[in-house]
This record gives structure tokens, sequence and C-alpha cells, in this order.
């Protein structure tokens, strides 16, 4: 099983010194990872905080960078975040993903299970 993933960032990250970081390296997360920033009085302010805190833990590199704090995941572009936080989802659920969509004829819309969407089609290859 694969415990670590590789990422390419849409924009990436820019170091103090003007270098920009795209590729990194993301781990699966521990049941700690998810209760232990619950803890954290910035995510009892402010619940949006949460995937902040997610982040800098599981994130184990961004180029050439290995110590992810919440203050380098706070600086990353809004385009960054969103791909981790999908990666982050996608990387941690139980494998039911699922996900509304609606029928291009009717617009009715249904749920299904997105780990069955192959190639932007339902079903079979």
């Amino acid at each position: 099983m694969r415990t670590e993933i590789a990422f390419t960032l849409p924009r990436g990250y820019v170091d103090a010194s003007g270098g920009t970081h795209r590729e990194g390296l993301m781990r699966l997360a521990t049941a700690r990872d998810e209760i232990e920033p619950l803890r954290d009085p910035a995510v009892r302010e402010n619940e949006a905080y949460l995937g902040v805190l997610l982040l800098a833990r599981v994130i184990t590199r961004i180029g050439s960078v290995t110590e992810i704090t919440p203050e380098l995941v706070e600086g990353l572009y809004a385009a960054d975040f969103d791909h981790l936080q999908k990666l982050y989802e996608r990387l941690n659920t139980d494998g039911e993903a699922v996900g509304t969509i609606a029928c291009p004829d009717c617009g009715h819309h249904f749920e299904v299970d997105l780990t069955e969407i192959q190639d932007g089609r339902l079903g079979e290859p």
C-alpha cells in the first residue's frame, strides 16, 4: 500500500528567496492527524483553519522544503491550497467518493460513486 503520493502544485510555493517549488509529497493521514488540530484554539475560532493544520501535518515536502508549517500553508496561492485539499480528500476517504452529476440531456441531478468515473465516463473504460 502506498502511504505517500507525489503532487504538482498548479502555481507553486514561492520561498523567501523567490524560488518556486511545485513538486511535493503528501502522506496518508492518521487518526491523530485529524484529532490534534481540533484542540487548536485557532480552529475553535475559525473552523476553516482546520484545513491549514491538516495539510501542514501531512505534507512532507514541497520542493526542497521539508519543514511544512501552518504559516507556509497559509502562504500558498488559493489554487494550490484548493488542489492540496482535494488531494487530501481523495487520499483519505474510504473509497466511497459520492458526488452529484447532471444528465446532459434532461438536467436531472443524481448521485454517483465518483471512483467509477474513468476518463470522464461512468462505467467500464
